[in-house]
């Protein structure tokens, strides 16, 4: 399977190598239309300034957590685990939730093909599967996050869980207490392992294993999760050989798409599936619980979306939408701001709030609003 994987890598890597990445390259650049032209553009600068740095920062933070976690089972094993050590472990965590979160305009593609969303970001936490796993650790048996496991227990919010514990009023989030147990802190660095991999080959998916620092190629070579995919230039080189993308105008189409599935999730499913729900699990279904950062998950998602649709930096997909129709470039624009200015007027614990007015106006403001703004920018770009 290791040498299929890489052969696989060889063949993207000479074929990547064949279609150079210069920005002028694309076959056929001097016969597209100005549309295309715009897109192309748009979509380069989406990959290189919105896409990648956002990955990057990432697996950074994956990386720096994961070791933080090792240090903690280290120092435990010596008896001088510190309130500090645990706390660097959960700052380094936000960062890599952070960047996760900016990341949710752009769950297409090797995000949504290898499962890595669900493996990574499925909540709320199976609380009962992870101490009958702890169980199983205690008592020596044999275990893997593979064979014992399954996504309610991995993950981010696995880690958080381990890293974070709420007050007893559950109004404050804590750096968690020393007093853990040898068996709770094994899980903890099995899981903290399995997100750095898993965080580290989004990053390798994008930008090409190539590409990535020798300690990350190291990581993935580890866990064998090379998957030799190259999606960052199959978009900029839509219509190249070896790119799954017919045209700009189509890659421009998924970002877009991105930018709704999101903005309907955060409306409709973060913040309305507690607001709207009658059951106990549809009140607890909350995000980011143990460390209290609902609802800055929310407005980083929201921002994802303005990160892709307005660009960071060069050419975006807004550029191309206002250059047809002002007025609905202008519509996106203000309902995506509306929509962050909302979801903030939410205060922490969610689970408390969720059903408050506030919740109800960043529901709409997201799940519909903004939704019905981004489906206009499709429709223009689509030339519908």
């Amino acid at each position: 399977m290791k040498l299929k994987t890489y052969l696989l890598a060889g063949l993207v890597g000479l074929m990547a190598a064949s279609c150079s990445d210069d920005k002028n390259d694309s076959v056929g650049d001097d016969n597209m239309s100005a549309k295309e032209k715009s897109l192309q553009a748009a979509t380069r600068d989406y990959v290189d300034y919105t896409v990648l740095p956002t990955y990057e920062a990432m697996a950074d933070a994956a990386i720096e957590m994961c070791d933080l976690c090792h240090t903690m089972q280290d120092n435990f094993a010596q008896g001088n685990l510190t309130t500090a050590d645990i706390r660097k472990a959960g700052e380094a965590w936000k960062q890599a939730r952070k960047s996760w979160e900016l990341s949710e305009a752009f769950l297409f593609g090797p995000a949504a093909n290898h499962n890595i969303d669900p493996h990574i970001d499925s909540w709320p936490l199976d609380k009962a599967a992870m101490e009958n796993l702890l169980v199983q650790i205690r008592n020596g048996n044999p275990w893997s996050l593979e064979n014992n496991g399954g996504y309610g227990l991995i993950g981010f919010h696995a880690v958080e869980y381990m890293l974070f514990e709420l007050s007893e009023d559950e109004n404050t989030s804590l750096v968690h207490s020393t007093a853990y147990t040898p068996e709770e802190l094994e899980y903890l660095v099995a899981v903290a392992d399995d997100l750095c991999q898993q965080c580290v080959c989004l990053e390798a998916c994008w930008a090409g294993t190539d590409n990535l620092s020798e300690r990350k190629q190291e990581i993935l070579d580890e866990a064998e999760l090379d998957y030799g995919e190259t999606y960052g230039w199959e978009m900029k080189n839509a219509g190249s050989p070896g790119s799954r993308f017919k045209t700009y105008q189509e890659a421009a189409e998924e970002i877009l798409q991105g930018c709704i599935d999101i903005a309907d999730e955060v409306g409709n499913t973060k913040i309305g599936r507690p607001h709207m729900g009658s059951t106990t699990e549809d009140k607890n279904y909350i995000e980011s619980p143990y460390s209290l950062n609902s609802i800055e998950d929310f407005a980083d998602n929201i921002r994802s979306i303005k990160n892709a649709y307005l660009g960071t930096r060069g050419s975006s997909v807004s550029d191309y939408v206002k250059s047809v129709d002002n007025d609905t470039d202008a519509a996106v624009r203000r309902a995506i701001d509306d929509a962050i200015a909302a979801i903030e007027q939410i205060r922490e614990p969610f689970a408390k709030y969720a059903t408050g007015a506030e919740s109800e106006a960043a529901m709409e403001a997201a799940g519909s609003t903004l939704v019905e703004a981004l489906e206009g920018a499709m429709a223009i770009v689509a030339g519908r």
